[in-house]
């Protein structure tokens, strides 16, 4: 590319964003996320929304919800749980006479499966693919492919290794023996090994003993022990192990515990600080062996392994009588030995570790299986069932659907804790396959955990990049070595600047900062402006240098990046085979605009236009504009 149409680039910057929220991004236009992004009303509706919602005939709402297509499920999906969904979901929507968004069309739900259960988009291949199946059952078989697929596996080895670990408490070597073992365990297919088992995986964690390098499961604790305590370490244990107490009780439980650390809960008369400090007991027999990991060891390897090796194992002379010391607001020093939530205590003459008794309490008591089947459809729906935190059962926070979500983990319980049944029941359910364009009687805050539309999910780091790498084809995704190196200094990226100790550096919620990284990055202009490898590289080879052969090349850069072909009355012949995608309000002709004389006008340069240098700017430069889009970046 020419040194004039590179500096080029960055003078059509601008215009660029303007004009791709213009061409792209159609569907995120007509489909706000929440009441943030909602399409702002006139004052009199806003002030007046149940008589907004009582205007609703019925008959409409009875339509919207009877005559639907219905898609015929594979055999390894239960018809019973995906009925049990849609008739509770259904049962809401017409109590609270709210109107459910239309079935996406499906170009959207393979983006969006392909997400959230491998964690990147589809490629033009997989739609192509996907496409060839029979329309009654092609989202069920998708299903099925993308869950019985390693990168599933891989995908949420990965997500649960951020839960556990966070993205920058712990350093690359000690989260790739985490995400490693948790891989071995979270087996979906019927191999030689039993099936994933959560449970077994939790008790796994909290009863882990031995190496780092031999058992990527002590990772979990050793990350979070806590302070050093300098004195009476015979009586008190060797590490105050607060923030381990705090999260196993949030993530496994879905309760938070840190809240009543130090005071009783300000809003939930349910909890006080004797059962944080109850949980707590349970780990102050903790030992490490080499004192424990840090942030600054060095990153030396030996054999492929890292040299400095650290461990854990349960020490029987330390806290011998089990008593923990907390203090209440008014001074008072009160003792508490290991007691779990509901009160349940050690036996007298008990054989094992504490830990291990902590671990069966967990697993067997019922918010264990609601706190993950919550979390699952936190994940895939874009939220919880609770009002608020994912992470946060009790009064405060009410479940919207308490009979859907009981008998989800009672099912979750039934399958052996089994996550591959729970995800293909959500994924298969009405309310997974619906559009995010919202609609005057489901847009309120308030019906966001009613499920009548899916809402904007931001990408997670992971999914930019991994996405990223599946749109541009770029020359470092071919090799291991170099995209495991790359995407490491990416990730590295949006944590330090975005990060924190409580997971949430995995969102990438749309900054300004955040989407100049994206723009600006040269890792995705190199991808772009590669005329050997990658995408845009492809298209150029067959020579699409002229306004004829533009609509076609056009397609195959949105199939590439938005997994959909343009909004377009044209004629494209090279794709055929897929069906087009029409604007229902015939508003959009994505194709007709970009290839208008006014755009044109953009490039600054008319008389070229018949010229490879013309094109090959054009093209690099429309792709840039569809991978800063608002539709690339958000998972909708």
């Amino acid at each position: 590319m020419s040194t004039k149409l590179v500096g080029l680039r960055w003078q059509r910057s601008l215009l660029w964003v303007t004009g791709a929220a213009a061409l792209v991004g159609c569907v995120l236009v007509l489909a706000p996320a929440s009441s943030g992004q909602a399409k702002k009303k006139d004052s009199k509706e806003a002030k007046a929304p149940k008589e907004k919602k009582d205007a609703l005939d019925p008959a409409v709402l009875d339509k919207a919800i009877d005559n639907r297509p219905t898609d015929k499920l594979s055999n390894k999906i239960g018809a019973e749980q995906v009925k049990f969904i849609n008739d509770q979901i259904e049962k809401l929507w017409r109590e609270n006479k709210v109107l459910p968004a239309p079935r996406c069309n499906d170009y959207e739900f393979i983006r969006r499966a392909s997400l959230d259960l491998v964690g990147r988009i589809p490629s033009v291949a997989e739609i192509e693919k996907y496409f060839r199946d029979p329309e009654e059952k092609r989202r069920a078989l998708l299903i099925d492919r993308l869950i019985d697929s390693d990168e599933c596996v891989t995908n949420f080895a990965s997500h649960w290794t951020v839960m556990l670990l966070t993205r920058t408490g712990s350093r690359k070597m000690y989260q790739e023996q985490m995400q490693e073992w948790l891989a071995e365990l979270w087996n979906l297919k019927d191999k030689e090994k039993p099936l994933a088992d959560w449970s077994k995986i939790v008790t796994a964690l909290l009863t882990a003993e031995g190496d780092t390098n031999k058992n990527g499961a002590v990772n979990y604790i050793l990350h979070h022990l806590g302070d050093d305590l300098k004195q009476e370490k015979s009586m008190n244990g060797h590490w105050d192990m607060v923030p381990v107490t705090s999260r196993t009780t949030r993530l496994f439980l879905g309760i938070r515990t840190q809240c009543v650390q130090c005071h009783d809960h300000p809003f939930n008369g349910e909890w006080g600080q004797h059962h944080f400090w109850g949980i707590n007991a349970f780990f102050r027999q903790v030992e490490t062996t080499n004192d424990r990991p840090t942030m600054m060891v060095a990153k030396k390897k030996v054999k492929g392994l890292p040299v400095q090796q650290y461990g854990i194992k349960d020490d029987p002379t330390l806290n011998v009588k089990g008593l923990v010391p907390y203090e209440r607001r008014n001074g008072v020093l009160l003792m508490t030995d290991p007691t779990f939530l509901d009160g349940k205590k050690l036996p007298k003459n008990m054989s094992g570790s504490r830990r291990e008794y902590l671990a069966k309490f967990i697993t067997k008591n019922p918010s264990f299986a609601k706190a993950f089947v919550n979390r699952m459809w936190g994940h895939l729906m874009g939220k919880s069932f609770t009002k608020d935190a994912v992470d946060d059962f009790g009064d405060h926070n009410p479940v919207s659907h308490p009979e859907l979500l009981d008998y989800l983990a009672e099912e979750f319980v039934k399958y052996n804790h089994n996550p591959q049944f729970l995800l293909r029941w959500m994924c298969n359910s009405r309310a997974y396959g619906l559009s995010s364009v919202a609609n005057r009687y489901n847009d309120k805050p308030e019906d966001e955990t009613l499920f009548a539309r899916m809402l904007l999910k931001p990408m997670t780091a992971e999914q930019m990049f991994d996405s990223l790498m599946t749109a541009t084809q770029a020359k470092v995704a071919g090799s291991k070595d170099d995209r495991v190196a790359l995407r490491e200094s990416w990730l590295d990226l949006l944590s330090a600047n975005f990060g924190n100790d409580e997971g949430e550096e995995t969102s990438f919620n749309g900054t300004v900062v955040q989407a100049l990284l994206l723009m600006n990055g040269q890792d995705i202009n190199k991808a772009i402006m590669d005329q050997n490898n990658g995408t845009v590289a492809a298209v150029l080879k067959k020579r699409a240098f002229s306004k004829d052969a533009a609509p076609a090349a056009i397609e195959e850069l949105y199939l590439a990046a938005l997994s959909r072909p343009p909004m377009t009355n044209m004629g494209i012949p090279s794709w055929k085979h897929l069906p087009a995608l029409r604007d229902p309000a015939g508003k959009h002709d994505e194709v007709r605009d970009l290839l208008s004389p006014k755009m044109f006008a953009y490039m600054r340069v008319p008389n070229a236009m018949n010229s490879p240098q013309f094109w090959t700017g054009y093209y690099q430069d429309i792709f840039w504009a569809l991978l800063n889009s608002n539709e690339f970046i958000l998972n909708h």
